[in-house]
C-alpha cells in the first residue's frame, strides 16, 4: 500500500530547491484569498497540480457546529480617491489595501465621515494591516499611517466592487496510504491574501512534505494532508470527518508560520499533552533546534479546533518565525523577503526527519512473547558462551553488550502498552539508536507495529 512514484497527471515537485518554492510563491501570494471564494478555489487548484486532492465543501447557512457557514465572498476591485483625484487605495496594487470581506458601496464622503472606514497602524507608520470583517457586514480600506495622516480635507470617493452569495466553504485534502490504517495528519491553512510567513509558509511546506513522504520506501502510518482556511475551514473538516480521525488519528501537526529569521522550530504540545510527537519532540530539544510550548486555547490556528474538547484529537502545531511575534504579523511587512525561502526548505527537511522519527517512535507488540526469542539462530545472539562472552557479549554481532542489551529490553518492553521513546528514555539512549534494533526484529518476524 505505498505510492513511491508520482501520480499520472500531476507536476512533479522538486522539494529540496528553493528555486522551487519561490517560483510557486510567486503564483500563489497574488490571489485574493479569503475564507470562501474563487480566490480560494484558484489557490486550491494551484496545489491540486501537485497533489491528488480531494475537494469538498459545506454550504452557506450549514449550522457546522456552533457556528454557520457565511455567505461566499467575491472582490473585483475596490478603490479610494481623494479630492484630486489621486489613488488612495487600491486592492489592484495589493489586496490587502481592501478589508477583507467589505460589502459593496460607492459613496462620497468627507474625511471627517471615510475616517472610521480606514485602518492604519500608528506604531507601523510604513506598514499597511491585513483587516476582515468576515461575520459582520462593513466595509473599509486599509493604508499606512503615513498616508493616513497625509490626507487632505475635503471629499473622497470609495469604491468597492464586492458581493455576497449563496455559496459554500471549500477545503481539500488527500492521503498517502501506509502499512496501517493509523493516520498522521498534516494540516495548514489557505485564507489569507499577500501574506507569507502567516499565509504561504505553512501550504509550501505542506505541499514539500507531501513529496517527501510520498518517496518513502514504506510507511507505517497512514498520511493525511489538509487545506483548508483558518478555522471556519477546520471546523468544516471536522463536520466531514471529525469522527473518522477520532478513530485512527494517531497523531498530527498545523503547520505555520514556517519562515522568517528564527532559527529553531516550536513546537506547541496538543491539548491532551500526551501524544507520541508530545513525547518524542521534547526528547529531541534544543540540540535539535526544537523548543516546546504547551497548548493554549488562547492564541494559535487550527490545533484549537482540532484539539477541541468533543475531538480532543493528538493535534500539535509547529511553526519557526511565530504569528505575534514579529513586527510585520499581519501586516505588508509579512512578504517574500521577511518569510525567505531558504527557511521553508530547511523546515521540510526537519520535520520529515521529525515524522520518520516518528515512525518508530510509538508502541511495538513483541511477536514471540512467551519466554524469550531465540536470537542465536537469528545472527543476535553470541554464538559461543564463555568467560569472555559474559563481558562483552561480543562475536562480531555486537558491541560490548550494549546492542545486545537494547535487543533485550526492546523484546521485554513490547508488550503492547510501551512507547519506543519511552523505551529508549529508560535505557538512557536517543530514540535514533533504537531505530536499527526495530528494523532488524522487524526483519526477523520478532515486532509489529502496533500503530499508535
Amino acid at each position: 500500500m505505498l505510492q513511491t512514484a508520482p501520480v499520472p497527471g500531476l507536476t512533479a515537485i522538486d522539494s529540496a530547491e528553493p528555486e522551487f518554492f519561490s517560483g510557486l510563491f510567486d503564483r500563489l501570494f497574488p490571489i485574493t484569498r479569503s475564507i470562501t471564494g474563487p480566490g480560494l478555489r484558484e489557490s486550491l487548484d494551484v496545489f491540486g497540480e501537485y497533489m491528488p486532492l480531494r475537494r469538498d465543501r459545506v454550504a452557506s447557512g450549514t449550522a457546522v457546529f456552533d457556528w454557520i457557514v457565511p455567505p461566499e465572498w467575491a472582490l473585483t476591485r475596490a478603490v479610494l480617491t481623494g479630492p484630486d483625484g489621486e489613488v488612495i487605495a487600491d486592492s489592484d496594487r495589493s489586496n490587502v489595501e481592501a478589508v477583507n470581506y467589505s460589502i459593496p458601496v460607492d459613496v462620497e464622503l468627507d474625511l471627517v465621515d471615510l475616517q472610521p472606514h480606514l485602518h492604519s497602524i500608528p506604531e507601523q507608520p510604513d506598514l499597511i494591516p491585513y483587516v476582515t470583517t468576515y461575520y459582520r457586514d462593513a466595509w473599509g480600506f486599509c493604508l499606512t499611517h503615513a498616508a493616513r495622516q497625509a490626507l487632505k480635507p475635503g471629499r473622497y470617493r470609495a469604491v468597492i466592487q464586492s458581493r455576497k452569495y449563496d455559496g459554500a466553504v471549500d477545503f481539500a485534502d488527500c492521503v498517502l496510504p501506509g502499512g496501517s490504517d493509523r493516520e498522521v495528519m498534516l494540516s495548514s491553512y489557505l485564507c489569507h491574501p499577500s501574506l507569507a510567513n502567516n499565509e504561504l509558509s505553512g501550504p509550501l511546506v505542506l505541499l514539500g512534505l507531501f513529496d517527501r513522504i510520498s518517496r518513502w520506501k514504506r510507511r507505517r502510518f497512514s498520511y493525511r494532508f489538509v487545506l483548508a482556511p483558518e478555522t471556519i475551514g477546520s471546523l468544516c473538516y471536522l463536520f466531514r470527518h471529525g469522527d473518522q480521525l477520532r478513530d485512527n488519528l494517531a497523531a498530527g501537526l498545523v503547520l505555520t508560520c514556517l519562515g522568517g529569521p528564527a532559527e529553531t522550530l516550536s513546537y506547541k504540545t496538543s491539548r491532551r499533552g500526551t501524544s507520541t510527537l508530545d513525547a518524542l519532540v521534547p526528547r529531541l530539544g534544543a540540540d535539535e533546534g526544537y523548543v516546546v510550548r504547551p497548548f493554549t486555547p488562547t492564541s494559535g490556528s487550527d490545533e484549537r479546533q482540532y484539539c477541541s474538547p468533543g475531538f480532543n484529537l493528538p493535534m500539535g502545531q509547529i511553526g519557526r518565525t511565530l504569528y505575534g511575534d514579529y513586527a510585520g504579523y499581519h501586516t505588508s511587512g509579512d512578504d517574500k523577503a521577511f518569510m525567505g525561502i531558504a527557511p521553508l526548505v530547511d523546515a521540510v527537511d526537519r520535520i520529515e526527519a521529525l515524522l520518520r522519527r516518528h515512525e518508530y517512535a510509538g508502541v511495538f507488540v513483541n511477536q514471540a512473547p512467551y519466554g524469550e526469542a531465540q536470537l542465536g539462530r537469528r545472527g543476535l545472539y553470541p554464538s559461543v558462551n564463555s568467560p569472555t562472552t559474559w563481558a562483552t557479549s561480543s562475536d562480531q554481532v555486537v558491541d560490548s553488550r550494549i546492542l545486545l542489551n537494547r535487543i533485550l529490553t526492546v523484546l521485554s518492553e513490547c508488550d503492547g502498552e510501551h512507547r519506543m521513546v519511552d523505551i529508549a528514555a529508560r535505557l538512557d539512549c536517543s530514540l535514533d539508536d533504537l531505530m536499527p534494533v526495530v528494523d532488524r526484529l522487524e526483519a526477523e518476524g520478532l515486532l509489529m507495529a502496533a500503530g499508535r
